[in-house]
């Protein structure tokens, strides 16, 4: 009986000892209701089981094995487990973030590579030389006049000059295609003349793309003030002289030629310009007397020549002069 009473204090003992050699912080004291043995050796059943071989542990004395209680091994299997688990978890979350980073090395790659791709096309290709933008501009406008004396002239109307009634009708398209457009040769010799000229220093000072946006934008903005003043200005004048205001057309690159003219004298105003080719005339006077023209033509509104489109290739000379003499081209 004295022996029974003493057993279970002296288990309690041994599993301090134990767990005081196995782990550096204090644990809970193993069940009394585990079973205690000392042998040399692992016991053979023990070896022989692979639950037997996590009750052992040993203390650090050779040949000396001793058991721990079932809550400690339970304890130990839920820490291992959730060791496991947050290792999973954590090598997991590496192997996504490496393959989100991945992803992302792959996007920068193909952006990189298609910006490479873009500054390295030669877009000069697409567009002919400084000499070669000028006569694609004037052949355009002789293919253009070909066209006036073989297709329909009601259809070259509809398609080729601008009016109040294309506009209503939706052809749009016409506020472009009427600067490409003459139906007189005269008026084509002209155009195209100053064209050559003036449009060749324009186009190989500033490049051929510069010579064609500059061109569209007179005669676009040119169109538009046609518009403006056939809508507007026009009914309000008494003398017409036979003018029908909203069905008149009005066709011709002098807008757009009219925009390189003056951009090419708001640069150069001290230099001369020479009247059909022979006269020297300061081209500060020339600019000045072309405007002024103008404006008298929209006053008195007289003549088939529009004063209007003029003004309108005039402004658009004068924001461009604006723009390169604030650096921004």
């Amino acid at each position: 009986m004295a022996m029974r009473r003493r057993l279970p204090q002296f288990q309690a003992l041994l599993a301090q000892q134990a767990l005081r050699s196995a782990f550096p912080k204090p644990r809970p004291l193993p069940s009394p209701h585990s079973r205690l043995l000392h042998c040399p050796s692992t016991p053979a059943a023990a070896s022989s089981s692979p639950l037997s071989h996590s009750l052992w542990r040993s203390p650090g004395s050779a040949g000396t094995l001793l058991p721990v209680s079932a809550a400690a091994v339970a304890a130990a299997a839920r820490a291992a487990a959730r060791a496991a688990a947050k290792r999973w978890l954590t090598a997991r979350a590496a192997g996504s973030l490496e393959l989100f980073s991945l992803q992302r090395r792959r996007s920068s790659d193909l952006l990189s590579s298609s910006s490479t791709f873009l500054r390295r096309v030669p877009w000069g290709r697409w567009l002919p030389s400084a000499d070669g933008m000028v006569l694609m501009l004037m052949g355009a406008n002789v293919a253009v006049y070909m066209l006036w004396h073989m297709a329909s002239p009601d259809f070259m109307k509809e398609h080729f000059s601008i009016s109040l009634d294309n506009l209503k009708s939706g052809r749009l398209h016409t506020l472009l295609t009427n600067a490409f457009s003459h139906f007189d040769s005269g008026h084509l010799f002209g155009n195209m003349m100053s064209l050559y000229f003036f449009g060749s220093s324009i186009s190989s000072t500033f490049g051929p793309a510069f010579l064609l946006k500059l061109y569209i934008a007179g005669a676009l903005v040119g169109s538009t003030f046609f518009l403006v003043d056939k809508a507007f200005i026009a009914p309000r004048r008494q003398v017409h002289a036979g003018w029908d205001m909203l069905r008149s057309n009005a066709l011709g690159a002098s807008a757009a030629v009219n925009a390189i003219v003056l951009l090419h004298i708001f640069l150069k105003p001290k230099g001369l310009i020479y009247l059909y080719m022979i006269i020297p005339v300061p081209a500060a006077l020339v600019g000045v007397a072309w405007i002024g023209l103008d404006l008298w033509r929209v006053n008195k509104g007289q003549g088939q020549t529009s004063g209007a489109s003029h003004l309108g290739g005039t402004l658009v000379a004068a924001l461009v002069w604006a723009r390169i003499r604030k650096g921004w081209i």
